[in-house]
């Protein structure tokens, strides 16, 4: 008597449709990334020629209004030093961004100068492309 069953599975999987997901992940997360922003705060940058990417950075953001951002951080003048050493912490190779809007007074961006100079960091100055 012959009590072997008709339906057999099969053990092998076959993984080409899973990597096919896997790729098109890869290249929706490549391509997204390239559009975040290293800051939500709004300014006019100038324009210059050249273009500078850091990935181990701090952005300082100093608008029209004179008010100055770390990241997305609202920051007082009296402290912006403290709170740069602070974020910038033990790492050196980290680089300070300064992004000045394009009307901002001379005095400010020079002001942020001063305290990466002070502190031994690296900075760019963020321009628009022309």
């Amino acid at each position: 008597m012959n009590l072997r069953g008709r339906n057999k599975v099969d053990p092998t999987f076959n993984m080409s449709s899973m990597t096919d997901i896997v790729f098109l992940l890869l290249i929706f997360f490549m391509l997204t990334s390239t559009l975040v922003t290293v800051s939500a705060i709004d300014v006019l940058l100038p324009k210059a020629s050249g273009k500078t990417e850091n990935s181990a950075a701090v952005a300082v953001t100093i608008t029209n209004a004179g008010l100055f951002y770390i990241d997305k951080l609202l920051i007082h003048a009296d402290n912006l030093e403290a709170v740069v050493v602070r974020t910038v912490g033990s790492d050196k190779q980290k680089t300070v961004i300064i992004r000045g809007d394009e009307e901002v007074a001379y005095k400010n961006v020079m002001q942020v100068i001063d305290i990466a100079n002070r502190n031994k960091l690296k900075m760019i100055l963020a321009v628009k492309g022309k």
